[in-house]
């Protein structure tokens, strides 16, 4: 059996730079990256707000980078997914990633979460084309420009609040009637007085229209059927996150499917840490994401010298 130090669930930012830290720490680290390494940011095109790259970088080229710095300190990585994690006791865990089975020490999750999508063809092949899940991440890209934003719980409202710093105008289209608003009172008024926002109700996504960039949408009224089209440069679906814990039942404390943590990045568990999405269901973004991970890995390191 493959016996490590630590095994690091997860290859997007905090997963990565956890395994830099344990890796220059001289632990010995396996990374279990998942099917597609480098996380959510390998489908984002240009990122502008990570430090170190005034001129932006490629979502895909700055997580290559950081594979390539993962696996330079003796990091062995794996392009798998961790199945289940058995509790052996607080000083030995076992992963089991589909045939193959591999002892830690102690373990950092950072798994990451999905973006829920609302599954349109056209919405996924002009993601990063106009098409975006985050607002922080992506809301400079459309000064002075008109978006959309489609969802009705308080996620919804705070994109589009944030929207209106950059945007021209921002159109927040939901499913339910207005009476029916899934938001907080609090957040729906915040975008209801703001001038730049206005409302489309009982209507839903049909199509996202453009070839290389967003030009426009297709709305379809849920109540009479009519469908129109609207030009707008971006959409912003924001519809909630979905925390990438399926495999952690039992294992550690969930609250919201996401994974709690305390004293910064430990779990319920001994020896098992968390960092990313995984567990920051509020700020969701790379460079935080990092830092946890940068975190959770000297929190391992401690943790292992006592």
């Amino acid at each position: 059996m493959n016996k490590y130090d630590v095994i690091v669930l997860g290859s997007g930012p905090a997963g990565l730079t956890a395994a830099i830290y344990t890796s220059r720490a001289e632990l010995k680290t396996l990374i279990l990256a998942g099917n597609e390494p480098g996380g959510q940011l390998t489908t984002t095109t240009d990122v502008e707000n990570f430090p170190g790259f005034p001129e932006g970088i490629m979502g895909p080229e700055l997580m290559t980078k950081m594979i390539e710095q993962g696996k330079r300190f003796g990091g062995e990585l794996k392009n798998q997914s961790a199945d289940s994690i058995e509790v052996i006791n607080d000083k030995e865990f076992k992963v089991k990633s589909g045939d193959e089975v591999f002892e830690a020490k102690s373990i950092i999750i950072a798994t990451g979460a999905t973006a829920q999508w609302l599954g349109l063809d056209s919405e996924q092949k002009m993601r990063g084309k106009g098409v975006s899940a985050c607002a922080t991440c992506d809301g400079a890209f459309f000064k002075d420009k008109k978006v959309i934003v489609v969802g009705g719980g308080d996620a919804a409202m705070e994109e589009a609040n944030y929207l209106t710093k950059f945007a021209s105008e921002v159109i927040v289209l939901v499913r339910k009637k207005k009476e029916d608003l899934k938001a907080s009172k609090i957040m729906q008024e915040r975008a209801m007085n703001n001038p730049k926002v206005t409302f489309v109700f009982s209507s839903e996504l049909g199509a996202v229209l453009g070839e290389n960039v967003v030009n426009g949408v297709k709305i379809i009224n849920n109540e009479t059927k009519e469908e129109s089209e609207i030009e707008v440069h971006g959409v912003f679906v924001a519809i909630g996150h979905k925390p990438n814990t399926e495999f952690l039942q039992g294992v550690v404390v969930l609250e919201k499917e996401y994974i709690a943590v305390t004293d910064n990045t430990k779990t319920s568990q001994a020896g098992i840490f968390a960092a990313g999405d995984v567990a920051d269901y509020r700020y969701r973004q790379a460079v935080t994401a990092a830092g946890l991970g940068c975190m959770a890995a000297l929190d391992v390191e401690k943790y292992l010298a006592e």
